[in-house]
């Protein structure tokens, strides 16, 4: 078959243009009908200043919804209490997907000072709601009649979760600790929002500037890229400018390549030190304050810890269980990484006989011994892997593994650099519609992740379909050079297109039952990331930018010897990251603590981590589990990377990776299901069997003995009733799925 990168040019530049609208000037797009194509938001037209009527209206809307359904007179039923409740709300939360991922994606001034305004007030919002008395006193009734009422099994799933998210918000406390509760919620909430705002200006407000002379070992496209960003930031610079800033297209490219040892010191430790100076965008009070309401929260709800009441409704179920997995891969990741750091420290002493091999060498070294071995480096790759060519390939792989394709679309965009595409299903019906945004920019985030515009909703018995975004910060374009991608940026850009085929898919008949477990959701997209370099796609979507010529046999061949190089260090990282999360919120009896020396402690002291490799993330910039949605769940990544890597060994077993019975089995039976049934029930019914850690550990490099007669690695969890005790919220993921 004829690679197929490169045909989506002529499509990709109509993508920017915005549909023009009828409505008047002024009027709020959130109080009328979308008359956009397949009901996309119409951003030309919203401003920040819609946003506060829109969503306190959606407040006082869902109020009245709720009044109605607590105060009926007539006998509690599942149509009238658990169906009303499902569908109540519908408003608000349209709102509140469309301002928070803009407040992700495009965020300024105004939407920063809303969220200070406007999350205490949502979180008191549905406090009011989760513990009303007289609607909890109804969904009570039916819970305990709950055999009696002849349900379906969706229904009774329904019903059961229903129950358990308002017991778990606190409905079984008295008043004085649902008082306390609900202030709680209030302070976090808040403490959220300004966490993140100060990461945010961190980010941007950090440049280091550098003349000619300061280039050294830098490629020309990296030299390039940063007199662009200097263009860019303006500021008085002379034309020939260059500044490197903490985005990763910008910071790790440098701390690859740069010859310049103290300037790779220096950019790798302001990335290191956001938000830990002890000035206004200082994060380390706001930590002592999460952890101190987290765990005041935890034990109000009956628990030891905050971990403890997170990890209570996941498939874990107990911290002790994330504990078992981690520290099982700690121990052999930080072995073989100290094995990888005595290769790079005789390449090292060549360069500096009396030196100390530190973090920020890290890169350098690697890419170095890398070449050594296997006479590969990134800039040899780059050319074959433009953005256009890995976003033909992940649209190849779908089609062939789904029957999808994709149709650029015009719709209104919020910013010049989105792009959109309809979902067509294999019957051409109208799946939904899929936003790209891929490159940094000053109001953005930084990491990747995956959201929704709207959501898979049914009304009057037809499916609402579904508008996904997927929201990037890859390295740009530079002149007439497209944006040419890193083998770490385009996988992640499979991993984000896995979390889009999951809410693409999925076809769930009750809102209440569209999410999974946290340890569960990256399945979908981590599934993803084994396909992206498999010599069999490589060949359809890996062509010279340039020449046109496919990836040839002796790279993919680089590729694949290469594939477990610096897998300790990785591992190792992202490890000490999900141990510092559990660390911290595993804490039982708060009192004040310096969060850097806390954090040196368990990882340095406790657990013999070198200082030559940091956590993938320190505590003051650590947006997943402080703002992100993630609190102790990070180590959600390495829990479904068994089941992942279990799940393609259906695919590696058949002998067919683009196998269309399996990948329809894995729609029909995973990615469609929602949280219709718990996820391991979900994953057994695919697989036929428990998830076994072997496939994990091998991909990784961690395992090279035979295959134990008992790995499985996943316990399956029930769906057990809840008692009249205290049972966890579950893990509140905003709608976002992030990957950095």
């Amino acid at each position: 078959m004829k690679p197929i990168a490169g045909l989506l040019t002529l499509f990709l530049v109509m993508n920017c243009v915005s549909c023009e609208s009828g409505k008047k000037s002024g009027e709020n797009p959130f109080f009328t009908e979308w008359t956009t194509p397949y009901g996309v938001p119409p951003f030309d037209e919203i401003r920040p200043e819609h946003f506060l009527p829109a969503i306190e209206r959606g407040m006082s809307l869902h109020d009245a919804e709720i009044d109605a359904i607590a105060t009926n007179n007539d006998d509690p039923t599942f149509e009238n209490v658990i169906l009303a409740f499902d569908r109540s709300g519908a408003m608000l939360a349209q709102t509140e997907l469309i301002f928070g991922m803009l407040c992700a994606a495009e965020n300024n001034a105004e939407l920063q000072a809303l969220q200070e305004q406007l999350m205490p007030q949502l979180a008191a919002h549905y406090d009011r709601i989760l513990l009303d008395e007289r609607l909890f006193a109804r969904i009570r009734d039916l819970y305990e009649r709950r055999e009696s009422l002849s349900l379906d099994a969706e229904q009774q799933r329904l019903l059961e979760k229903t129950y358990r998210r308002f017991v778990r918000a606190g409905a079984l406390l008295d008043k004085e600790q649902q008082a306390r509760l609900k202030e709680i919620n209030g302070e976090l909430a808040l403490a959220a929002v300004r966490f993140g705002n100060n990461l945010l200006a961190e980010n941007n407000r950090f440049e280091m500037e550098l003349s000619t002379d300061q280039l050294g070992g830098l490629p020309s496209d990296v030299q390039e890229a940063a007199r662009e960003a200097a263009r860019e930031a303006a500021r008085g610079r002379g034309k020939d400018a260059v500044v490197f800033t903490l985005h990763k297209p910008s910071m790790i490219p440098f701390l690859t390549y740069s010859s310049e040892r103290s300037l790779r010191d220096s950019l790798y430790t302001a990335y290191l030190n956001r938000c830990n100076h002890g000035d206004e965008y200082d994060n380390k009070q706001l930590i002592n304050d999460f952890i101190r309401l987290r765990t005041e929260k935890a034990h109000l709800l009956g628990y030891p810890s905050y971990a403890a009441y997170v990890v209570d409704d996941e498939m874990a179920r107990t911290p002790e269980a994330v504990y078992e997995l981690l520290e099982g891969i700690w121990t052999p990741a930080l072995g073989r990484a100290k094995e990888e750091l005595a290769e790079m420290e005789e390449l090292f002493r060549k360069d500096y006989p009396d030196g100390e091999f530190a973090s920020w060498d890290w890169w350098y070294y690697a890419e170095k011994l890398r070449r050594q071995k296997y006479a590969l480096d990134e800039s040899m790759l780059r050319p074959y892997f433009s953005l256009e060519n890995v976003q033909s390939g992940i649209f190849f792989l779908a089609n062939r593994l789904y029957g999808i394709t994709f149709r650029p679309l015009i719709v209104p965009v919020y910013h010049p650099d989105v792009t959109a595409y309809e979902v067509l299903d294999a019957d051409e019906t109208h799946l939904g519609v899929l936003y790209f945004d891929f490159f940094p920019r000053a109001g953005k985030s930084q990491g990747a992740w995956c959201g929704n515009y709207v959501e898979q909703t049914y009304e009057d018995g037809v499916r609402k379909a579904p508008v996904v975004s997927i929201v990037c910060n890859f390295t740009p374009p530079v002149g007439n050079t497209p944006a040419l991608l890193t083998l770490d940026e385009t996988e992640t850009l499979f991993h984000e297109f896995g979390h889009a085929l999951h809410a693409l898919f999925r076809d769930v008949k009750y809102r209440g039952l569209s999410e999974v477990e946290g340890d569960f959701v990256e399945l979908p997209s981590q599934i993803m990331e084994n396909w992206a370099f498999a010599p069999e796609l490589l060949r359809q979507y890996a062509v010279h930018y340039r020449t046109g010529e496919i990836i040839p046999q002796s790279l993919i061949d680089k590729i694949r010897r290469s594939e477990l190089f610096n897998q300790g260090f990785m591992t190792t990282e992202l490890v000490a990251a999900a141990l510092s999360d559990m660390d911290i919120h595993s804490i039982g009896t708060y009192e004040a603590f310096d969060p850097v020396a806390f954090e040196r402690e368990a990882l340095t002291g406790k657990r013999g981590l070198i200082p030559q490799i940091e956590p993938r993330y320190r505590y003051p910039y650590f947006s997943h589990i402080f703002d992100g949605g993630y609190s102790a769940g990070y180590y959600f990544y390495i829990w479904a990377e068994v089941l992942d890597k279990d799940a393609f060994e259906a695919f590696r077993e058949s002998g067919d990776l683009f196998n269309k019975r399996i990948a329809d089995d894995f729609r029909r039976k995973v990615l469609a299901r929602g949280g219709e049934q718990a996820g391991m029930d979900l994953y057994r019914a695919f697989r036929g069997k428990d998830p076994d850690r072997i496939p994990m550990l091998r991909g990784r490099g961690l395992w090279d003995g035979p295959d134990p007669a008992d790995s499985t690695a996943v316990q399956a969890p029930t769906m057990r009733p809840v008692p009249d005790g205290i049972q966890a919220e579950p893990i509140a993921l905003d709608g976002a799925l992030r990957r950095e």
